[in-house]
């Protein structure tokens, strides 16, 4: 299961009103492990910086201006995503903006699954605060970094709140049951996987493995995935 967790920043808060993106950050995850893929990129959105935003971010107008347009990114970023789910904290607010941006430039809008972890942790926890500051206090992730909003660093901390959410350990695969519904037979606790006759060919090339090795080293010691590294 292929997942790519996915922030932006941008010049404000509606688009209709003449705001832009003016970064994007995304990291890769297979069944709920990072890959060490990830795509960023700053984009000049082609208008000034609002103070309040500069404030949120810290994105210059005077930084923004030489790097590319949306026009110029839109296709390396929808080639990042084909295929996957994505996991967006108040997806809302991110997806109006990036198909706004993609419809500007020609592209087609985004039809993919999205899940949407602020939606999830208010489930959770109702009545409690669910801003990804929060949820980092909650389950103890290390958000020291986070001293202004940087959409790379909230995807790389959003993956980790993102594995709490659903558990904080790797998926079971559904192989407790021997089919599911209300006819299924009895759990059968004594099955044990066995190994393949021809094993399958690795997922990761070599030069993937260590991109993930560096990315996971990078999180730190306190990293979740570091629970389920053999």
């Amino acid at each position: 299961m292929r997942e790519i967790v996915l922030d932006t920043e941008t010049t404000g808060f509606e688009p209709s009103e003449g705001h832009r993106l003016v970064e994007i950050g995304a990291v890769e995850l297979f069944n709920h492990m990072p890959t060490g893929q990830h795509y960023h990129q700053y984009i000049n959105p082609e208008r000034d910086m609002p103070e309040e935003a500069f404030n949120v971010h810290g994105l210059s107008e005077e930084f923004l201006r030489p790097q590319p347009k949306f026009a110029e990114v839109g296709r390396a970023f929808l080639d990042f995503v084909d295929g996957a789910k994505l996991v967006i904290h108040n997806a809302a607010f991110d997806m109006k903006f990036l198909n706004f941006e993609l419809e500007r430039a020609g592209f087609p809008r985004l039809k993919v699954e999205v899940v949407d972890t602020l939606a999830i942790a208010r489930r959770k926890y109702p009545g409690s605060p669910a801003s990804l500051d929060a949820l980092c206090r909650r389950f103890g992730i290390d958000n020291s970094a986070r001293t202004l909003h940087g959409a790379l660093l909230d995807s790389q901390i959003l993956a980790e709140v993102y594995l709490e959410l659903m558990g904080g350990r790797q998926p079971d695969f559904g192989l407790a049951t021997s089919g599911g519904g209300r006819n299924a037979g009895p759990v059968d606790n004594a099955w044990r996987a066995r190994p393949r006759p021809t094993p399958l060919p690795p997922r990761l090339t070599e030069a993937e493995a260590a991109a993930h090795a560096a990315f996971v080293a990078g999180m730190g010691e306190a990293a979740i995935w570091k629970r389920y590294e053999s």
